[in-house]
């Protein structure tokens, strides 16, 4: 049976978002130091600045992504997907959004933070042509971060 994956403009206070959002940060706070978790708020996801985006496997939320309207780049927040929906190529899917979002915004390129033990999410973003690269914007180098970018021209 085909499971059917949609990425829709969405509301990080909408209860499927919020759960998805709180399940990411209870994760990010078991693996990671207080000082290497830079995760938005709820609220601050709702910054006119910001692309809010929910992944529905089969009409239920399933997953989640944000991207920050920087100056010259775009910014990976919030990227999550439900374990019980892994294997549907929802975070594939959802990069391809942000990835289409920031070029409509004439971005040159996609950036994120992510920590050092997620290696499934390492092996996602460079599947999709990220590469690692220095600290960018506000952050600084840490043992638990590792940055990478995209070109998008």
């Amino acid at each position: 049976m085909s499971r059917i994956v949609t990425i829709e403009t969405g509301d990080p206070h909408d209860p499927g978002a919020t759960a998805l959002l709180m399940a990411s940060h209870e994760l990010m706070q078991a693996l990671f130091p207080a000082d290497a978790n830079f995760a938005l708020s709820i609220d601050a996801l709702s910054a006119p600045d910001i692309l809010f985006f929910i992944a529905k496997l089969d009409g239920k939320s399933a997953g989640c992504a944000a991207l920050v309207l920087k100056s010259g780049y775009g910014e990976v927040k919030s990227m999550f997907v439900d374990p019980a929906a892994r294997g549907a190529k929802i975070g594939t899917k959802l990069l391809a959004r942000l990835e289409a979002e920031a070029r409509a915004h004439s971005l040159a390129h996609l950036r994120l933070e992510t920590g050092d033990k997620l290696t499934a999410a390492h092996r996602l973003y460079l599947s999709e042509g990220f590469i690692e690269c220095a600290p960018f914007g506000e952050y600084t180098k840490n043992p638990d971060s590792l940055f990478m970018q995209k070109r998008l021209d």
